[in-house]
């Protein structure tokens, strides 16, 4: 993935994304709230899409400490996971 910078926006239909800031490509990442998760969230769904994300890229980042990776993003050697 390229090492631009990532943003987290609410778009006019509702779904909160993960794309690239400089726009090229589409959403990395796609979150769509259903009509009673809107109602539910009182329409702060960017406020939960943030911590969604959040969540998952620290995730990303916990695996990629986990396995060491070649400069292709290949794993190299044996996996061992405490």
């Amino acid at each position: 993935m390229s090492s631009s910078f990532l943003e987290i926006v609410e778009l006019e239909n509702g779904e909160v994304v993960l794309r690239r800031a400089d726009g090229k490509g589409g959403p990395l990442v796609r979150i769509e709230f259903s009509e009673e998760s809107k109602v539910f969230l009182n329409n702060q769904m960017i406020e939960v899409g943030k911590a969604m994300m959040g969540a998952g890229l620290s995730m990303v980042g916990e695996m990629y400490d986990l396995y060491e990776m070649d400069e292709n993003g290949k794993e190299m050697g044996d996996r061992v996971v405490h």
